[in-house]
């Protein structure tokens, strides 16, 4: 409607004649590549691999099908790219003794070339593996049957590593999750990472990510279940655990299964007492919020950008509760060695509350931990009546005391390079 498509011939209407000059403007290619840089994940990055030296590192291969394919980057829902740059030409712009080789003519690796590519990282100083999966493996009316990279891929992978002279990088594009256990595990592969579908600029993201122009702060929107969660049908939809016919749930919040990233929290014991938020009050709920600060700072040798997130749990997860669940989260820009603090905003009603078997939305009484990474601050809950099941009267819910809550000041560390 904004557009104006319903205002008659859209060619003499204010958008009706856009070019490429315009939607290719300079603005356009810098937010397109900033967007690639945000969402690009580091996963893995063993004793430092990246970034690379540029000025020691003389030759590079590049093995892949993925490393010379605009298609794959774009996805789908994309129009025509106004620039090409794949993730191999932006690796030759840092590495001009670059040789590469796609070992596969597809993403789906039918053909085993894998020989021709061990031979070829022989005598090179770095090795850059460009594997995952493209519109062919995964689009709309195409849902993937498995969560294992295709074909042969995990053999070239792990072959090519084994012949490398030093830690290979793994460069993942894909949209959904893949079960890389063999990968996190093995330790000639030195760096994964994940850069989902990044666009037309994701190439020469990818390139400034490994030779340390861009240091990368993304987070994994999904979880990344390993393959025997396949067993479980797709229309299998429940969220929490069933112990007993060994349903592990879904989701961060509730799933009890391994996991390829994103590992459950340890727990201990449960508060006895709740209170319904709909028998607390709105004027409760407000005067209950409470501001809070948590101290960033970035450890490294780089300057980068870090999305901070906070989350809370219970002391243990049971009676249908979530493991733990996102409170807020926020982006910080950080120099090296610099320090900042954010602010988040805790509405006990709406953070501290989850849903009961009847659906109703509870806060529980007891121990509550706030946590960023590895790092927790504990906060109480206590009610001054009623705290075997929901208040009863006006009178009741009216000596719900406040929820007390630990000053949460922690010094978290960017995920840097180096």
């Amino acid at each position: 409607m904004r557009l104006g498509l319903f205002n008659g011939n859209p060619t003499k209407q204010p958008f009706g004649n856009i070019g490429s000059d315009q939607v290719c403007s300079q603005e356009h290619l810098n937010l397109a590549l900033e967007a690639a840089r945000n969402g690009i994940v580091l996963q893995k990055n063993n004793n430092k691999l990246l970034p690379l030296a540029k000025t020691e590192t003389t030759s590079l291969a590049v093995i892949g099908p993925n490393a010379n394919s605009i298609e794959t980057l774009v996805g789908n829902y994309a129009g025509p790219p106004c620039e090409h740059i794949t993730p191999l030409q932006a690796l030759q712009s840092y590495v001009k003794n670059t040789n590469y080789h796609p070992s596969c003519s597809t993403v789906n690796c039918s053909s085993d070339l894998t020989d021709e590519a061990v031979k070829l990282v022989k005598g090179v100083d770095q090795v850059v593996l460009v594997m995952g999966l493209d519109q062919t493996q995964e689009r709309e009316s195409h849902d993937r049957v498995d969560l294992v990279l295709p074909g042969h891929q995990q053999k070239l992978i792990t072959s090519v590593a084994s012949a490398a002279n030093k830690p290979v990088i793994l460069v993942l594009l894909c949209g959904g999750p893949v079960d890389i256990t063999f990968s996190k595990n093995d330790e000639k592969i030195g760096s994964i990472i994940w850069a989902g579908y990044p666009g037309e600029a994701g190439g020469r993201a990818l390139a400034e990510i490994i030779f340390g122009d861009h240091n990368p702060g993304g987070r994994l929107p999904i979880t990344w279940y390993p393959q025997n969660l396949t067993k479980i049908p797709m229309t299998d939809m429940r969220m929490r655990p069933e112990p007993s016919s060994g349903y592990p749930g879904r989701t961060y919040r509730f799933y009890k299964g391994p996991k390829v990233y994103l590992n459950n929290q340890s727990s201990d014991k449960i508060g006895l007492g709740y209170k319904l938020v709909s028998e607390m009050g709105t004027e409760l709920c407000e005067n209950s919020k409470l501001p809070i600060t948590v101290g960033v700072q970035n450890d490294g040798k780089m300057d980068g950008k870090h999305a901070v997130l906070l989350f809370v749990r219970q002391t243990k997860a049971g009676n249908g509760r979530p493991i733990k669940q996102l409170v807020g989260f926020n982006s910080v820009d950080l120099k090296a060695r610099e320090k900042a603090e954010i602010k988040f905003d805790l509405s006990p009603c709406e953070h501290l509350s989850s849903a009961n078997e009847d659906g109703l939305m509870v806060v529980d009484e007891g121990s509550h931990f706030l946590s960023i990474g590895d790092k927790e601050s504990e906060i109480t809950v206590v009610f001054s009546a009623d705290t075997s099941g929901g208040a009863t009267s006006k009178q009741e819910r009216d000596m719900v005391l406040p929820i007390i809550l630990a000053f949460f000041y922690i010094y978290t560390f960017l995920c840097i390079l180096v």
